[in-house]
Parts: C-alpha cells; structure tokens; sequence
C-alpha cells in the first residue's frame, strides 16, 4: 500500500489531482485510516490512473472519462480509441499551427506597411518567351502557408527529376499560378519551372512546355523569406492599380537567389503580367 505522496508520484500526477479523483468518485483510495483520515493506495490501482491520465490529456472531460471506465472498454480497445483520438488531436494541433503562420503573415503585413517598397521600385519590363521544364501539383488556397508545402517538393522532384535525365537548368527557379477549377473552391494550380535546353513535351517526372512572351509585365523584387512576400505583393498590385493598369491574374515568381542559402537570404523578382486591353 502506499501513501497518497507516495502514489502520486508513482503515477506522475499531483496529491491534488488524486484528492479530486477521490471526491467525484472516479478513483477512490484502496482504504482510508479512519482515525488519522490518510489515504492508501494499491499498486493494482495504477492501471486505472495510467487510462484516467491518458484520456484526460487526449481531450476527454473527467465524465467521459468515467463512462469509458465503467464500461470496462479492453485494452486492445482501450488503445485503439487512444489511437484514434491522438489523430484527431494531432489533426487539430496542425490547422492551429498554419492557423498561426497566417496570422503571423498578416501581422507582418501590417507591421511592414510603413515599410512598403516605394513606387519607384516597380519595374515594367517585356518577359520573353521561355522553354522550362515543370511540374504541377495544387494548392488549397494561395496563402503563402499553403502554397509552401506544395511549392518545395515540386522543385525538390523536379531537381532531382533533371539529374535523373542529364539536363542542367539554364536558369533560376519560376513559379507560376492559375486557378484549379477542376479542384474547386479556391484551389491553386501551382507550377514550378526551371529553363532548359531540350525538346518540348513529357518525360520521367517532367513535361517541357513554353511559357509565351509577356509584352508588359509589372515586377518588384522581395527580399527575405516567402512567408512575408504579402507585403511585396501587395504593394504590387497597389502599384498597378494606382497607375491605371490592370493584374490579368497570379503573379510569377522569379527566385533570384533561393535555396541552398537561407530564407532570409532569398532575393524573389514578382512577375504580374498586365493587360494589353
């Protein structure tokens, strides 16, 4: 038998946690002195406490935790609930971690509005026509969070893709966008290029194609990580709008200066093509 102290600690919980256990009935000490009130506990308990512990951290109220309890639910069963609620948890944990980098993005939006590039940085500049080898994959929306986890492996594929065929790109990286109807809802097709010299059409985890000739496009240059190219972006398409022009859709993304270097090192030129009409 063991002391409440000492039960604690062997279960890794508090004395103050086993007291309340005992109050609302959900693990009552193996015996109480009825003269000096102390609590006793069995090591035949401690399985008991491990299920409370495990389904407590895992979301389940103190009730529910009972009703598993006295249901008598078997190990084996026992672990695949477990199993299934640890999916459902780490699923959740994940939306609030991107949930988070987009209101760190939008936070560093606004911090760098002040600190917007200036007018006088945009450039606008005929883009020629270009051979690239790409692959394409889709995004669920456009935020620089949603368009990471897609964009990387593309190149990381299309990399190692080239070296399998003996081509060497003759150019930095481009990324490019357009919606993915066939998708739904917001859906971004994403495509990610480097310029080649080889004949167009498919190959082993590629396909050749040629971009056209963009007659004007506007360009600004965004210096540092991805996730912080809102601002860039932004100022941008205030750019065009305040000098009368008009956006026909995403912009391209140029990687100046990309991997292996840091992100923070990254030089980006953005690309948005604008209407002749």
């Amino acid at each position: 038998m063991f002391l409440i102290g000492d039960f604690a600690r062997l279960g890794l919980v508090s004395v103050r946690m086993l007291r309340h256990y005992d109050a609302i009935g959900l693990l009552r000490p193996a015996r109480t002195d009825p003269a000096s009130g102390y609590r006793y506990y069995a090591a035949d308990q401690l399985p008991r406490l491990n299920r409370i512990a495990a389904l407590k951290d895992l979301g389940f109220t103190l009730d529910q935790v009972r009703d598993i309890l006295d249901a008598r639910v078997g190990a084996a069963e026992l672990h695949g609930m477990l199993l299934l609620r640890r999916a459902e948890l780490a699923e959740r944990i994940a939306a609030d971690h991107a949930r988070l980098a987009r209101v760190e993005a939008r936070l560093r939006t606004i911090d760098a509005e002040g600190r917007m590039p200036g007018h006088h940085d945009v450039r606008v500049k005929r883009l020629p026509a270009l051979r690239v080898a790409e692959r394409t994959g889709t995004a669920p929306g456009f935020d620089p969070g949603q368009i990471g986890p897609v964009v990387g492996p593309l190149f990381d594929g299309l990399c190692g893709a080239l070296d399998a065929a003996g081509l060497t790109a003759t150019g930095p990286g481009i990324a490019s966008y357009a919606p993915d109807p066939a998708a739904g809802g917001d859906a971004v097709r994403v495509h990610a290029a480097f310029p080649v010299a080889a004949r167009p059409g498919r190959a082993d985890g590629f396909t050749v194609v040629d971009l056209p000739e963009v007659a004007a496009a506007a360009t600004l240059v965004h210096e540092g990580a991805m996730s912080g190219v809102v601002a860039t972006a932004q100022a941008l398409a205030r750019w065009i709008g305040e000098n009368g022009h008009r956006g026909t859709g995403y912009a391209r993304e140029l990687y100046l200066v990309a991997e292996p270097h840091p992100e923070h090192a990254w030089v980006t030129e953005l690309q948005e093509p604008l209407s002749t009409g």
